[in-house]
């Protein structure tokens, strides 16, 4: 096993995930309305969903799939009106009140499964950077499924730790502070991803 790569994929997961995105600000304003257990239940929709990106990089690499820049813009167009519809449903939400909760579709394993496969960074991540990483073994599959747990392992360490964290520490007041900015966090990352789409699409359709 190529341990120096290894080690350099479980920095580059670390940091992805860590980095504030839409499934961290997700995952944040769910602790903060709805509590931990449906927090997690959303983190194993989004841990699923980088699974299912996981595996189209890997269909890529085998050749047996092909996606091109304009076939990910027009994928990707549905997942930023979904997050805005998320973002839009915790800001209207009464700030002042734990007890007003997300639409159920925003919320839980759908709602977490959405949001992770519409990630800009887990797709920029998967299609781009986690092709390097296959010659971490000498074998395809064992590289496949030791970078496949890796992953799940990671992420689910990582966002658990910001549920607990966030339940444990962060006092009541400031939780409905944290669910507000998780919102319009997740907004401007709607907003930057559609219109990213968008300018990727008229670009394509131009050559």
């Amino acid at each position: 096993m190529n341990i120096p790569l290894l080690s350099a994929y479980i920095l580059a997961v670390l940091l992805l995930i860590m980095t504030p995105g839409p499934v961290v600000a997700l995952i944040t304003s769910v602790t903060t309305r709805d509590g931990s257990r449906r927090a997690f239940s959303t983190l194993a929709g989004t841990n699923a969903a980088s699974l299912v990106l996981m595996a189209a990089a890997i269909l890529m690499l085998s050749g047996v799939m092909s996606l091109s820049e304009l076939s990910l813009a027009l994928l990707g167009i549905p997942g930023c009106i979904y997050i805005g519809y998320i973002a839009r449903q915790g800001i209207l939400s009464p700030a002042s009140s734990a007890e007003q909760p997300l639409t159920v579709q925003s919320k839980g394993v759908w709602g977490g499964f959405i949001t992770g496969l519409s990630n800009p960074k887990d797709i920029l991540f998967f299609m781009a950077f986690f092709p390097q990483f296959i010659p971490v073994t000498a074998s395809f599959s064992t590289s496949v499924l030791v970078l496949a747990l890796v992953w799940t392992g990671l992420d689910f360490a990582v966002l658990s730790f910001y549920i607990l964290a966030i339940k444990r520490w962060v006092k009541i007041q400031h939780q409905r502070t944290i669910s507000l900015l998780s919102s319009w966090i997740l907004l401007a990352i709607a907003c930057a991803g559609g219109a990213y789409n968008v300018w990727t699409i008229f670009r394509a359709l131009a050559r």
